[in-house]
Order: structure tokens, then C-alpha cells, then sequence
């Protein structure tokens, strides 16, 4: 459990969570925390090198797994991690690759059975089967696959950063027409410009996204970030709770996430489309624009300008750099740079006829790097069991 103060003899020390466990089975240790340990505690929980982690629940998604190739000397682990530390003669990186598969397929999601909060115990993942081939088949397997998948990882990163290059492209564009526009009002800020604002709520929710149309869901903080709207970004509701209508999202609502990490805190899209049972968490402002005088996509836009984006990160505060947030207060007085409204409507679409090129190819990457991912997943499930002989000539 995580321990907040140390007694006697404790130790402060680096831990792992479920955090730091990713969907791909690498390990994201660039976020480090800390926590009190006994002695006792850390020598028994120490991550060596050939141990594969696997989260049992919690923000990390449970399931998920990956294989620690270095000692991690000094480390602990938390208890929503379970370790495996195989028997000599076979290999962590096989049975990390093998857990994933049964993730990606998923196995995970089933023989955990979930209807609430999902955990994959210990005992449910000791009697876990694995078809268990010879330490030398073991290790023949991970070794192409090491190879395999490093080649599509790294074919991968250099698509996102082709998509981050093209998003710079397309945020200069907008920044430029943006600029150039006159205010038809001196002074204007988000409260000269909104009707209404109404804030969501955090139930205990299913670990599973709802379509907000059918099953009724609550949205996540990311469901703003970087000016699109994400409606799959969410959770659905347990039967057992009662919804509240008067957090729905509305079609033309500023959605504004009050809390997030420090880049994305402040980010603000506009609801396109009707989503009857998609309700608003406690960490998303839904704005009712006075649309007389703004077009929400216009504001939407001077929301992620540099200016702005600069005011919103100076002003957000937190104990944590994962986990910034802005007041309702800090946001409604925030600069708009708003011409008349004929005005707005005309730079809007010719930033649509502007960005269409350079949207057509982010969302053609974005598609490569999606079939790449599973061609990823494809080749480990393949590959672990069975299905295709990497063994042959070893």
C-alpha cells in the first residue's frame, strides 16, 4: 500500500505502479515516485532483471504487461503490481509477450469477468495457462520478437512525430489568421461571451467506455485535449447509479478540462453531434456560448493559442505535475480576442480550406500508426502461440 510517512527505520525509495506499466509492454519510468519502505519490505520487493510486472488494477489498466531488463536497484513495487520471477531456464521476456497477447485478444478482460473494478489478483494470474515451450524455444521466440517489434516501434515513432510536425504546421496556420484579426471589443474575456457554465461529476464507473447514446457514460478529462472533442473518451455508468441529464453534454458546448497535466489543463473542444447519455465529469466545464457574439470553434481556437496557453499554464496550480488544475474563475476571465461575428465566420472557413490538406494527412498517419500497432499485436499473438514456427533453424 502506498505510504505517505515512515516510521524508525524506513526508507524513501522509487516504487513502481501501474502508471508506469504501458499497453505495449515497455516500461515508462520517466515518471518517478517515491514512498516510504521498511527495510524488510524493500528487500522482499525488489525488481530485478528477467522478473516480468503485471498490473493487477488501478489507472495502468489491468492486464497489462512488461518485462524489467535491468535491475532496478532500490526500487519497490505498489500492491496494484504483481511481479513474476520465473524459474531458471525460462524467460520474463516470453511470458510478458505471452500476457500481452492475452490482453490485446481479450483473454484478460473475460477470465477476470469484470462487472465492477477489474483486478487480475495473484492467484487469478498464477493459475493463468501458458503454453510452455523450452527455455531455449522461450528464448528464440522473445529474440525476434525484440527485433520485430523494435523495428515497428521505431517506424511508429517516427510517424507520430511526423504527426506532431504536421499539428505545429496547422497550429501556425491558425495562429497567423488568429493574430491578424481585429477585436471588435477592447477587452473582451470568457465571461463576456458565455451564457452558462455547468460542471460534470466522478461516480465510480465501469472500467469500459459507453456510447453516451444507448448506455450512459461520464467523460474523462482527455475529452477536450488539443481542441477535438473525443466522445469514446469515457466511462460507462453502473446500472446501480442514478444518471444526471443536467450534466449531458449538449451539441455546441465548449468543453474546457479544468484539470490535467500542465500542456492539456485548459484544453477546450466543441461538442459536434447529440450524445443524449454523455455526461460531463467534475474535471470538464461544458460553456453555453452567447453565439450572437462568438462562434464556440472560434473561441475553441483562441483557447489553444500560444497567448492563451500561456496564461492558462501560469495560472494552474497543483501538488502534482501529472495533475494540474485552473479555476472556474481563472478561465471565465481569460483574454478573448473575438472580431464581430461575420468576422469569425469568415476566418473559419479559411482555416477549413487552409488545414484541410494537412488534416487529411494527419488522420492518413494516424491510420498508418494504428495498423502498425497491430501488426504489432498480430506478430506477438502469432509468435507465442504458436502460429508461426520462429524456432525453425535454431
Amino acid at each position: 500500500m502506498l505510504q505517505t510517512r515512515g516510521a524508525g527505520e524506513d526508507v524513501f525509495a522509487p516504487y513502481l505502479r501501474a502508471a508506469n506499466v504501458q499497453p505495449d509492454g515497455a516500461l515508462a519510468l520517466d515518471d518517478v515516485k517515491e514512498m516510504w519502505f521498511s527495510p524488510g519490505e524493500l528487500d522482499e520487493l525488489t525488481l530485478r532483471q528477467g522478473d516480468a510486472v503485471v498490473v493487477e488494477g488501478g489507472q495502468g489498466g489491468f492486464g497489462r504487461a512488461a518485462y524489467i531488463g535491468d535491475d532496478l536497484d532500490g526500487w519497490g513495487f505498489q500492491n496494484s503490481i504483481n511481479r513474476v520471477r520465473p524459474h531458471a531456464g525460462n524467460d520474463g521476456r516470453f511470458l510478458a509477450y505471452y500476457l500481452t497477447a492475452l490482453r490485446a485478444t481479450g483473454f484478460v478482460r473475460r477470465y477476470c469477468n469484470v462487472v465492477s473494478m477489474p483486478h487480475l489478483t495473484a492467484e487469478k494470474l498464477a493459475a493463468v495457462p501458458v503454453p510452455l515451450p523450452s527455455g531455449r524455444e522461450q528464448k528464440a521466440i522473445a529474440d525476434h520478437l525484440d527485433r520485430e517489434t523494435a523495428e515497428i516501434d521505431n517506424l511508429i515513432a517516427a510517424q507520430e512525430r511526423f504527426v506532431g510536425l504536421l499539428q505545429e504546421r496547422r497550429q501556425a496556420v491558425v495562429e497567423h489568421e488568429l493574430t491578424t484579426a481585429v477585436p471588435a471589443v477592447p477587452d473582451t474575456r470568457v465571461k463576456h461571451l458565455v451564457r452558462s457554465v455547468r460542471q460534470g461529476w466522478s461516480p465510480q464507473c465501469l472500467p469500459w467506455p459507453g456510447d453516451g447514446i444507448q448506455t450512459w457514460a461520464v467523460l474523462k478529462a482527455g475529452a477536450a485535449n488539443r481542441g477535438i472533442f473525443r466522445p469514446e473518451e469515457n466511462k460507462e455508468l453502473p446500472e446501480e447509479l442514478e444518471p444526471r441529464p443536467s450534466t449531458v453534454v449538449r451539441s455546441g458546448d465548449l468543453v474546457v478540462s479544468r484539470a490535467n497535466t500542465r500542456d492539456l489543463v485548459g484544453s477546450a473542444a466543441v461538442v459536434a453531434g447529440d450524445y443524449p447519455r454523455l455526461m460531463l465529469s467534475d474535471k470538464l466545464y461544458a460553456l453555453a456560448l452567447d453565439e450572437p457574439k462568438a462562434v464556440p470553434r472560434y473561441v475553441a481556437h483562441l483557447m489553444a493559442s500560444r497567448r492563451v496557453r500561456d496564461l492558462i499554464e501560469m495560472a494552474a496550480s497543483g501538488a502534482s505535475a501529472s495533475m494540474l488544475n485552473i479555476s472556474r474563475d481563472e478561465i471565465m476571465n481569460l483574454p478573448m480576442n473575438v472580431p464581430e461575428l461575420a468576422e469569425q465566420i469568415r476566418i473559419l472557413d479559411h482555416l477549413d480550406r487552409e488545414t484541410a490538406d494537412i488534416d487529411s494527412l494527419i488522420a492518413k498517419t494516424q491510420r498508418h500508426i494504428e495498423l502498425a500497432k497491430e501488426r504489432r499485436i498480430a506478430l506477438i499473438t502469432a509468435a507465442v502461440i504458436g502460429r508461426i514456427d520462429i524456432t525453425k533453424g535454431t
